[in-house]
């Protein structure tokens, strides 16, 4: 992550009065485990930090504290693409780096977690997301008209809208899902398995 992203943070955080309660580390986020127990632990839209939702689980938990939550904010399938390149088009290397709603949901439970809280983005709430960057993209392009980057990014503003409509829209959700450790429980456990396995694990 840039380092901007850092700054600008610490700067709303000052704007909202808070900065004496938050405290920012820019870092390489795989292996951090917090010095201090936390209530909350989150990893939102990167588990790829440790290779995949299992390793992210895994980690966090270093770090939280009895009764704590964890947060995980994933994608997953509204839908199963009927094929690979319809998978590819929703930016994901192949349909098996996602699970459907259901079986995401179980498989928290097969990790040794309850699922105590979920929010998930609709497509309105996506099209917000994604639409937003259209326009950045066409601010930027009208600012740096020479800049070596405009041709990539003229082509992207060009094929975002109809690629997003086609396939995002369509095929992938989004969520970010509370969890609280399961105490004394003897569920099966996946921790390691590939998410293809997962998937036969849970189905």
């Amino acid at each position: 992550m840039s380092q901007l992203f850092s700054e600008q943070a610490k700067l709303r955080a000052e704007e909202l009065g808070v900065a004496g309660q938050v405290k920012f580390i820019h870092g390489d986020a795989a292996g951090y485990v917090s010095e201090e127990k936390v209530g909350v632990a989150a990893c939102l839209g990167a588990t790829w930090i440790a290779g995949g939702v299992v390793g992210a689980i895994e980690l966090l938990a270093q770090s939280l504290r009895p009764g704590g939550i964890i947060l995980i904010g994933e994608p997953y399938w509204r839908q199963l693409p009927p094929s690979e390149e319809v998978a590819r088009g929703c930016l994901a290397n192949s349909i098996s780096d996602f699970l459907l709603l259901p079986e995401l949901l179980a498989s928290f439970g097969h990790l040794g977690y309850d699922v105590v809280e979920m929010v998930l983005a609709d497509q309105d709430s996506w099209d917000r997301y994604e639409a937003a960057k259209w326009l950045t993209m066409r601010r930027w392009l009208e600012a740096n008209p020479d800049d070596e980057l405009t041709k990539d990014v003229r082509a992207k503003l060009t094929s975002e809208p109809e690629r997003y409509a086609a396939y995002t829209r369509e095929y992938l959700g989004w969520g970010v899902f509370a969890l609280m450790p399961l105490r004394g429980a003897g569920e099966e456990q996946t921790v390691g398995l590939p998410i293809a396995q997962r998937r036969k694990t849970v189905g």
